[in-house]
């Protein structure tokens, strides 16, 4: 296998695996914070966007144009916003629901959790299969980025991970409910990551080793029109629902700060030749 889609590879395990961190704190806490979560949400997001507009979309425009650029960027939306529209929407269940129902009683409390297993098994297992239906596009994203080289990809798998551990307890919080199996909660998240490379493999085999590198940095725009969807749509959303919007605005920024000094210490770090 190239060594360039070896590496785009490695790089989606991190975000897959990301995941599986995510269903960690779930089987180990049992109740997580979720105010931090919803600050990881939120410094994530800021990451997305800085990569999104003061990077591949800024790159495009200034490798093909403009117009080109923008066409692209905005073809990335509409897919992904297509896309979105045939995916389950994730259902993040609060640990604290289940808590209210048991303090109203200890018997119509037990009755009213059994009642809901099943249901809260159907959602968790909704949830598995939209979040890899989500994360497949996003090892795309990891491969076209690595093509364009390593700073690229290591940016985009740096965002993409941190955003996967929420997503991680959003699987792996209603099957341990359900099923009070620690194993089937932490099987079932990192399964959902797992299609991130999958994403990477399948992608490699359909684009050809060589490709224009104009049509290279329009792909590269709509990743980044990709990428602006999913944090506005579901990134931002969650994050205002953890922490309010104040707490998040902050680390939204934080983050776009973060993530520009780190192209600027990335671009002075890596040597020119790996091909950034």
């Amino acid at each position: 296998m190239d060594s360039q889609v070896m590496v785009a590879l490695a790089l989606s395990l991190v975000g897959g695996f990301s995941t599986s961190l995510g269903a960690l704190i779930v089987i180990v806490n049992q109740a997580p914070n979720l105010k931090m979560l919803g600050l990881l949400q939120g410094f994530a997001a800021g990451l997305m966007l800085s990569i999104s507009f003061l990077d591949l979309a800024h790159n495009a425009m200034n490798s093909i144009g403009f117009l080109k650029g923008n066409l692209w960027f905005f073809a990335g939306v509409v897919f992904f916003a297509m896309v979105a529209n045939f995916i389950p929407e994730p259902t993040h269940f609060q640990h604290s629901e289940v808590k209210s129902k048991k303090k109203n009683g200890d018997e119509g409390g037990k009755d009213m959790v059994k009642k809901h297993r099943r249901q809260v098994f159907f959602s968790g297992i909704i949830t598995a299969i939209g979040i890899s239906l989500h994360n497949f596009p996003e090892g795309m994203a990891v491969f076209l980025g690595s093509m364009k080289g390593l700073r690229v990809g290591l940016n985009l798998a740096l965002a993409i991970a941190l955003h996967n551990i929420p997503e991680g307890v959003a699987v792996a919080l209603p099957i341990y409910f359900a099923t009070q199996s620690k194993w089937q909660a932490f099987k079932l998240a990192t399964l959902s990551g797992f299609a991130e490379p999958l994403g990477v493999v399948i992608v490699a085999y359909l684009f050809p080793r060589s490709l224009n590198p104009e049509i290279l940095e329009g792909l590269l725009g709509s990743v980044g029109g990709v990428m602006a969807f999913l944090t506005l749509h579901e990134m931002l959303p969650l994050a205002f629902d953890y922490v309010g919007h104040k707490q998040a605005v902050k680390a939204v920024f934080f983050g776009m700060a973060f993530m520009s000094a780190s192209l600027y210490f990335l671009q002075l770090s890596i040597p020119e030749d790996i091909g950034l």
